[in-house]
């Protein structure tokens, strides 16, 4: 068995696709739309958010950063449960995360709110679902990466 890595690496390939002709030649005249690759994987429609004049149909960066939290929160909260004997049933996040922009155009998250909803198998494991969730987001990959508040406010059901 060949040795673990603490090393991970991620390539994304990110092509604009929005020229519609004139290149950039005003802020109003390009589309804000690509494409964002991973081979082997399909691939994302991106754009701005729709405040930026992107295509509100199409993934945006912040989308997918409030995304990506609530996906490696969830995905250690599974395997933590797992590992623990908590049978979880459900799992749905309906994640928020708040972006403040500035005068002259930038910006930046000042908090992102997982609000996971869980389901567990038995009662007796209800208490132990809930205190995973300090343990998974101190784990998150994402989470730990960020310059700003990462919350949760989790609630657990009873199956059945």
């Amino acid at each position: 068995m060949a040795a673990h890595s603490p090393e991970h690496r991620y390539g994304v390939e990110i092509e604009w696709t929005g020229n519609t002709g004139g290149g950039t030649a005003d802020y109003r005249s390009y589309s804000r739309d690509h494409d964002v690759r991973i081979p082997g994987k399909p691939p994302l429609l991106g754009s701005a958010d729709p405040a930026f004049r992107g295509d509100a149909a199409r993934w945006n960066p912040e989308d997918l950063l409030v995304a990506s939290l609530s996906e490696c929160h969830m995905l250690w909260f599974l395997a933590l449960a797992a590992q623990q004997g908590v049978v979880v049933t459900a799992y749905r996040d309906r994640a928020e995360g708040l972006m403040v922009t500035e005068a002259d155009g930038a910006g930046q998250f000042t908090e992102v709110v997982l609000r996971p909803e869980v389901t567990v198998a038995d009662a007796s494991m209800a208490a132990k679902a809930d205190a995973l969730h300090a343990t998974a987001h101190a784990k998150c990959f994402i989470a730990r990466s960020m310059n700003f508040p990462v919350r949760h406010e989790a609630t657990t059901a009873i199956a059945g």
